[in-house]
């Protein structure tokens, strides 16, 4: 066989090999974000300060099991397989029941059975007032481009979980409501950013969430890019990259 040949018949191999490794780096993606980790983005604010707009996370699908819609939502079954149930102060990406096809992500408040109110901007699970503690303002950048201070607080669950709230409203829309009833087989799902946060408490556009819907809980923070980070300004990517954020975990 010719030298010619031989580089022929090589290059042949190595770009066969090549074909291969691609394939099964892509079967292995498929794998991983069908029953392990998919990746979300937060579009919104409603969850800051503990996730901002710009965050890249992964969500593990395994943590609560499995439903038709860890599986692009084709209707494969009913129910969840391999279940646990999501815990309170979880946060958690769920289908919006609304039209069970919208991402929405936001944190477990309620279980099955609670009873969930506020007043006066102040949780009540049970009829017990959750602890509500003043701390350090949030600094956040409005469209303007000026430096805002929010206040924020720190909740405590009956569980123990603590977390921040933001509180922009002394007096918002939904920092005085009725009693809510969860009822079996829901949760009641609240956002951090409590005066700009459209969740169960708007029964007209999210109201309480089936077991069914919730797609993960949400695990780390994987990258995030401040508002003025794109891909087509690479002089920007450094500068407008939030290094401090990157494998946060989501709590």
């Amino acid at each position: 066989m010719s030298v010619e040949a031989n580089a022929k018949k090589a290059r042949h191999g190595g770009l066969a090999e090549t074909v291969r490794i691609v394939i099964h780096a892509l079967i292995l993606a498929m794998i991983v974000r069908l029953f392990l980790f998919q990746p979300f983005n937060i579009p919104s604010g409603s969850m800051k300060s503990t996730l901002l707009v710009g965050d890249y996370l992964f969500v593990s699908k395994y943590s609560y099991g499995y439903s038709k819609y860890s599986f692009f939502g084709f209707d494969i079954f009913d129910g969840r397989i391999w279940s646990s149930k999501p815990e309170r102060g979880d946060v958690a990406v769920f289908k919006l029941p609304r039209d069970n096809e919208t991402d929405y992500i936001k944190r477990v408040i309620g279980l099955p059975g609670d009873t969930i109110r506020m007043q006066r901007g102040v949780l009540y699970i049970n009829g017990k007032a959750v602890p509500k503690k003043r701390v350090e303002d949030f600094v956040d950048i409005n469209y303007a481009g000026n430096r805002i201070r929010i206040p924020r607080y720190e909740e405590t669950l009956p569980n123990g979980i603590k977390y921040f709230v933001l509180d922009s409203d002394a007096n918002g829309s939904f920092d005085n409501t009725g009693v809510y009833r969860v009822p079996a087989g829901h949760y009641f799902m609240m956002g951090d950013n409590r005066d700009n946060s459209t969740d169960s408490r708007a029964q007209y556009a999210v109201g309480f969430v089936p077991y069914e819907n919730y797609v993960g809980r949400a695990e780390v923070i994987f990258f995030s890019a401040g508002q003025y980070w794109t891909l087509f300004a690479p002089w920007r990517w450094v500068s407008d990259t939030r290094w401090s954020r990157i494998f946060d975990l989501v709590r």
